[in-house]
């Protein structure tokens, strides 16, 4: 008899995400993987890893069969599955079984405008949508314009039976597979087949679509989880779970850069996967003490609202360890506000965007660090952090020379490696915007300091320029957030007639502070001025107080609707020229 050799699985083995899905089962096929709860109902669902793992499967079948969804290879994407859903476990096996089968995932932000929605579908060419229960009226507004495009929806409930709709072709996700096998021979796909299409948050025009190969997805996996490994526990952190022994939280959107890369190292990790639906207050604090969640990532948004929360203090929050910041810099306010609030656990931030997969860097302890005061380890974990394994990263200046590590001088952050997209999706134009000189130009403005650590300044959009200067916003944000009456501010330019632009700040105040906006100026002339953080003319000529400052669709804050909204903060801010002179204009 004579055998078939594969040489090739010996030195060109694909990268797939077939192998994170497999590995769970394979060791634990009768332990709780998969927990899910119902944001609305309140209902649970545990599934076991050889429960969940065989609903992958028949969804595989149903992709391929029913739904005749075909895959792609190196250079040409396969069909497009959209997906317009919350965390839940319907989304998670979508996050596997579409690209296992060789076809393309694309994940809709369906916090963006309906405009932006509707273009992303379109630009994508979706040929079938997965739709929850609660988003579908958003699909049905929308539908008049995609019909064109989309060939078939699929509707995802906890009940059962389809609802009553104007979509036609409408499938039920569970008739969809129930009878399909719960086995699947998955192909050895090419590695550099395309696994996700994820679209930026559009905040500077349409939004673009960043590639994904599973040989991607897959070294940013393991990079993550071998950053996750290599930490150095400062003295004073006496509890520390990693390993599988966690219980994370999903709680970043899925629909948002990958829910920060977590449906892979949590699968692969095999450990207790925590989905909440969509985040609310309650609902995170009941999951946390319910299931005993371990780690989480947040936005500094969803921080506030914890802090802001009248029923914080009834929950057991204990277990809760390792809170990752992103989507904004953690203002060292907001650390120390939420570590005195729950004692337990760590924050650190971190920075990534939707064309990094999304790691880039992240807060890390050095060695020579471990045995620093508590407030002196605050400090370097308040700063966006050093490059993630695997990714080269520098802030360069103007003429693509790497700024000094001196913590003032302020350049670009630009960044290559393993997962960087390769090219945004149909538009090589604003592909060679941001790929040039070996680079990807990310558009973020940083320092770096003695030790080597990213300290985000500014978007390149957002810096406010005075005069001769630049005022950083995002430091400015960080200091009036360490003040205890104070709950979020986001620093803004106006333009100005003397200096071109001034800083105006908008802040929103803690519930039940009567603090005014000559606290918040007054704050930062202590805190900032005279540490030497800022100088005089950086302090804000403008302050409105406000309840609520306008968010992007991933929660940060939206300076672009700010801007557009311009009259609305004029007329509520106070002109705080009394305080010190600012410098002549030059």
């Amino acid at each position: 008899m004579e055998h078939r050799t594969f040489p090739e699985f010996s030195t060109n083995y694909p990268l797939l995400l077939t192998t994170f899905m497999k590995r769970p089962v394979r060791y634990y096929p009768d332990q709780i993987g998969v927990v899910y709860r119902n944001h609305v109902s309140g209902a649970y669902q545990r599934l076991t890893w050889r429960v969940w793992y065989q609903r992958v499967c028949r969804l595989g079948h149903a992709l391929q069969g029913r739904l005749k969804i075909k895959p792609g290879q190196p250079g040409r994407l396969g069909d497009r599955v959209g997906t317009m859903a919350y965390n839940t476990h319907r989304h998670l096996e979508l996050y596997y079984a579409v690209p296992c089968i060789g076809a393309t995932l694309h994940p809709i932000n369906i916090r963006l405008s309906e405009e932006h929605i509707v273009y992303t579908i379109k630009h994508a060419q979706d040929t079938v949508i997965f739709v929850d229960d609660m988003v579908l009226p958003l699909l049905e507004n929308i539908y008049e314009r995609i019909q064109d495009t989309v060939q078939v929806f699929v509707y995802m409930s906890d009940k059962p039976g389809l609802p009553q709709t104007r979509l036609p072709n409408l499938i039920e996700y569970e008739e969809l597979i129930a009878a399909e096998p719960g086995q699947f021979d998955w192909p050895y796909l090419d590695e550099d087949t395309t696994a996700t299409l994820c679209y930026t948050t559009g905040t500077t025009g349409q939004p673009k679509g960043a590639t994904f190969t599973h040989r991607q997805l897959y070294l940013m996996t393991l990079h993550s989880m071998a950053r996750q490994s290599i930490v150095n526990t400062p003295g004073f952190v006496a509890v520390e779970r990693l390993g599988e022994n966690a219980v994370p939280m999903l709680n970043t959107p899925l629909f948002h850069i990958h829910g920060w890369g977590a449906p892979f190292t949590t699968v692969f990790s095999a450990q207790k996967i925590v989905l909440p639906g969509t985040f609310t207050v309650r609902g995170f604090c009941e999951l946390v003490e319910r299931e005993k969640v371990t780690s989480v990532g947040i936005v500094p948004t969803i921080a506030a609202l914890l802090l802001e929360f009248t029923d914080f203090d009834k929950y057991d929050l204990s277990s809760l360890v390792n809170v990752g910041v992103g989507g904004g810099a953690l203002p060292l306010g907001l650390k120390t506000k939420l570590e005195k609030a729950l004692p337990h656990f760590r924050a650190g931030s971190g920075y990534g965007m939707t064309e990094t997969a999304p790691a880039s860097i992240g807060a890390f302890v050095k060695k020579h660090m471990v045995q620093w005061p508590k407030e002196a380890i605050d400090e370097v974990m308040v700063k966006t952090g050093l490059p993630s394994l695997g990714l080269e990263v520098e802030v360069v200046d103007e003429q693509g020379v790497p700024v000094p590590w001196n913590n003032q001088t302020v350049g670009e952050i630009v960044i290559r490696g393993p997962w960087v997209t390769k090219e945004y999706y149909k538009a090589p134009e604003r592909t060679a915007e941001v790929w040039y000189d070996g680079w990807f130009h990310t558009g973020d403005l940083a320092k770096v300091d003695e030790e080597g650590f990213v300290v985000i300044a500014d978007r390149l959009k957002d810096v406010i320029r005075s005069g001769a200067e630049m005022v950083p916003t995002v430091l400015l944000e960080n200091l009036i957030a360490m003040a205890d009456f104070v709950l979020e501010a986001a620093v803004v330019g106006v333009p100005d007639p003397v200096w071109g632009e001034v800083p105006m700040a908008v802040v929103s105040l803690r519930p039940g502070s009567a603090a005014t906006p000559e606290d918040v100026v007054d704050f930062l002339a202590e805190h900032g001025v005279q540490t030497g953080r800022i100088t005089k003319w950086m302090l804000p000529r403008l302050v409105a107080l406000t309840r609520e400052i306008p968010k992007t669709s991933v929660g940060k804050y939206d300076k672009k609707a700010i801007r557009e909204n311009l009259p609305q903060f004029l007329a509520i801010a106070k002109d705080m020229s009394r305080q010190p002179a600012w410098p002549a204009p030059t």
